[in-house]
């Protein structure tokens, strides 16, 4: 049996710390927590920096370093500081030598490197070694060149590699959510499917529980299935909140695609052992050609923003309106004294309160007291995106609905109103990559850390 205690669904998104005690206390074979995954935009892995402040992910991350100590057992994060990327590996691991001095610790820490290189996947590409998922993007070696960070997700052989450098501490890369729960169960003889059917249980921490705030859960391992256990003092795990969180984040309930093969639940069984903890068994892990998903995120141009509060009755109304009106208007400016076609640049405004959120798609109509126009400005460089938002400013304070009223006067929450973005990134790979050696793609460091 092994004995898996995810403290939570995400390094940054708080636990019990309650609730963590109780499972070092249980007696686990390891501490497993995700970093992060592709959930907050490509933004992250392009700049290869962590979603998560520095100060909560240290305070978050000492208290699993007592904790491991404590237990005595290896702590494993996957997709470190939140996006996987290479700099993200080498955040965390410079907070884990901050931590270490400051707690008197010694530790063996290994890094896993999931990053890519650009030539080598150009290379694969040419010899038929990528393959592209369904609605994936077409690409090429120069879409290839001009991503920032492309990572390749770890399963749970790289995982066992890691661990079986006698890490205390294995800091991941781009990983698979389910990698880090699965892979010392499947070392360890346990069943196969109930590894991976367990580890997608748990990979989120308590959200699989009545109570998803709570947090810290553990997962018991053994030849025929698993057991999975919330740790917070209100939190319950019944066979529909387990059975459920199949359709987290994957499309289809019964089927879910890992490196090296599928898991398939169409057989499975789901048992309230009492009214806390569900017993599982029936999952089956179907062998399978091995391959590593790959991500990556590129520059998609540069952003303005500016944004605009109207509360007179008859713009609200006409929000949308008035909206493509003065899109239009610039740009007509800015065809006119840019020489720039349509095509060139993008300007789109968001009613906050109207369809912000689902555009053409919202189907629901009150009219508010008021309503925020976002002016988004999208071009290929910052200093014109900037020009072109200086376009956009006196239309979202000025513009007035027919040519016959008086001049209108709209409210900008700040000044300057136009605010700078930075670069855009958007995600361009969605392809798989044929491996013959499952550490082909990733590269493994391993440092002694000494205090005291």
């Amino acid at each position: 049996m092994t004995r898996v205690l995810i403290p939570t669904g995400a390094l940054g998104l708080g636990y019990d710390r309650a609730a963590l005690a109780r499972g070092v206390a249980n007696g686990p074979d390891i501490i497993a927590v995700d970093g992060g995954s592709t959930d907050s935009g490509p933004s992250y892995l392009g700049r290869g920096v962590s979603k998560y402040s520095r100060a909560s992910t240290k305070a978050e991350w000492r208290d699993l370093m007592l904790a491991r100590a404590e237990a005595g057992v290896p702590l494993v994060i996957g997709t470190a500081g939140t996006c996987g990327a290479d700099a993200a590996v080498d955040w965390l691991y410079e907070i884990t030598v901050e931590l270490a001095a400051e707690l008197g610790q010694s530790l063996r820490v290994a890094r896993l490197y999931s990053g890519q290189n650009a030539p080598e996947l150009t290379r694969a590409l040419a010899a038929g070694q990528i393959t592209a998922l369904p609605a994936a993007p077409d690409i090429s070696a120069d879409i290839l060149a001009s991503c920032t960070n492309i990572v390749a997700l770890a399963g749970a052989e790289q995982i066992q590699a890691a661990l079986a450098t006698g890490a205390d501490i294995v800091i991941a890369g781009r990983t698979t959510d389910t990698a880090i729960i699965a892979a010392l169960p499947l070392q360890n003889g346990d069943h196969a499917g109930a590894a991976w059917h367990g580890a997608k249980v748990g990979e989120c921490g308590a959200i699989a529980t009545t109570n998803p705030a709570s947090g810290t859960i553990q997962i018991d391992f053994d030849a025929s299935g698993f057991v999975m256990e919330p740790l917070g003092k209100t939190a319950r795990a019944t066979p529909y909140t387990v059975s459920a969180h199949m359709l987290y984040e994957n499309s289809d309930p019964f089927i879910l695609y890992e490196p090296g093969g599928h898991l398939d639940v169409t057989g499975a069984q789901y048992t309230a052992l009492d009214d806390r903890r569900v017993r599982v068994g029936g999952s089956v892990w179907v062998p399978g050609p091995y391959t590593v998903k790959l991500e990556g995120a590129r520059i998609a141009g540069y952003q303005t923003v500016a944004l605009a509060l109207l509360r007179e009755r008859r713009y609200v109304a006409a929000a949308r309106e008035w909206a493509d009106m003065v899109i239009a208007e610039t740009r007509a400016k800015v065809g006119a004294r840019l020489g720039l076609a349509e095509t060139d640049y993008d300007i789109e405004i968001r009613l906050i309160g109207v369809d912000a959120t689902l555009g053409a798609l919202e189907n629901r109509r009150p009219l508010p007291a008021e309503v925020g126009a976002l002016g988004i400005v999208t071009a290929p460089t910052e200093a014109l995106s900037a020009e072109i938002g200086k376009f956009l400013n006196p239309y979202l304070l000025h513009h007035a609905l027919t040519e016959d009223e008086p001049m209108p006067t709209f409210a900008f929450p700040f000044s300057p109103a136009e605010m700078q973005r930075g670069a855009l990134y958007e995600f361009c790979l969605n392809h798989v990559l044929h491996v013959q050696d499952p550490m082909q793609a990733f590269r493994l460091t391993v440092t002694e850390v000494k205090n005291g």
